[in-house]
């Protein structure tokens, strides 16, 4: 999936500002979130935009708050989806990410691990929407901190993995790995991926080619073993490998820049892997987000992904008869103490 990413003013894609005066975003609020015109607004002058129509023709994803870990007033961030899927970055935090679900043709809003309530309270708030469900990843509370005060602002249920119904605030309804869940007319298949922490599940949308992968798969990392081991972590993957390569990953955190150093220091010979540095590095540079990156890019670069690289292998000492878990946690142990 092409990203295209536009700055605060929002116009770089757009024709002059005479043509396009009362369709440019509005910028409000303290930390100006843009707010882009809807598709009835831009087909007024459809004659004269088609390109501008092609352009953005399908649901958007906005990036707002972002001032509170990237110290930026604003952006916006545009995606091209194939779906009624509209999904939008909430930063939380420090380097979280929550992400909200609007199916455009429903109405339904959902949210993905809110760590905590009152930024994904501004936008429900501002764009005068409810909250039906809450998707937990996993039980740790910077991805769960803000399910009891949304649920009970709401009366949204929680979804979340049936094997930690005793640790995740609020849960009403438990999946497990095969299960099939209907978000709207969305299906959301659950994937088991455990590794990170034991009941940590991934949402897999293959209608818009989404997987929120929580702290199973960052990009260029995976999440640390807290309760787990190098072989569930490693089945983890290979499950989330299995899935089409323009598959998008929405992770948890902000981690890709300081992720590509450790990657660039075990593999320098990797092309591909300097060139994204270079791009994520550009984008941090701006204020931007790296996420969501695509399943493809993570397979060319990503070590943990990569656990047969010959140059990985021998940055690290590890012997060629390893297997793939013996190498991820070989890189796991080296990326913990980078």
């Amino acid at each position: 999936m092409k990203m295209q990413m536009i700055s605060s003013s929002c116009r770089a894609l757009l024709p002059s500002a005479s043509l396009m005066a009362s369709s440019l975003p509005r910028c409000t609020g303290k930390r100006a979130v843009c707010e882009w015109p809807g598709m009835r607004q831009l087909s007024i002058r459809k004659h004269l935009l088609y390109g501008v129509v092609r352009l953005f023709s399908m649901p958007f994803e906005t990036l707002r708050g972002v001032s509170r870990i990237l110290g930026v007033s604003h952006l916006c961030s545009v995606a091209n989806m194939s779906s009624s899927l509209q999904i939008e970055l909430v930063p939380c935090l420090r380097d979280n990410y929550a992400y909200l679900l609007h199916d455009m043709d429903t109405g339904t809003v959902g949210v993905v691990d809110p760590s905590e309530a009152v930024p994904v309270i501004e936008v429900l708030d501002r764009t005068k929407r409810n909250l039906n469900y809450i998707l937990n990843t996993h039980h740790h509370n910077d991805h769960t901190g803000g399910n009891m005060e949304l649920k009970e602002r709401y009366g949204a249920k929680v979804i979340g993995s049936g094997i930690d119904r005793d640790r995740i605030p609020g849960i009403d309804i438990g999946l497990n790995d095969g299960d099939k869940w209907m978000f709207a007319n969305h299906e959301v298949l659950i994937v088991d991926t455990p590794g990170h922490t034991r009941g940590h599940i991934s949402f897999y949308f293959p209608g818009s080619k989404s997987i929120f992968t929580g702290d199973t798969l960052f990009s260029l990392s995976c999440g640390k073993l807290f309760e787990g081991t190098p072989e569930q972590m490693v089945s983890s993957l290979k499950k989330i490998m299995a899935l089409p390569n323009d598959t998008k990953i929405y992770c948890g955190h902000e981690y890709t820049l300081s992720n590509s150093k450790f990657a660039l220091s075990i593999e320098p010979g990797n092309k591909e892997l300097r060139s994204y540095a270079a791009q994520v590095a550009h984008l941090h540079n701006k204020g931007l987000p790296t996420v969501p990156t695509t399943l493809e890019k993570e397979k060319s670069c990503n070590p943990f992904l990569r656990t047969s690289s010959i140059e990985i292998r021998q940055s690290l000492n590890i012997p060629p008869t390893a297997n793939d878990a013996e190498a991820l946690g070989v890189i796991r142990q080296a990326k913990d103490n980078f």
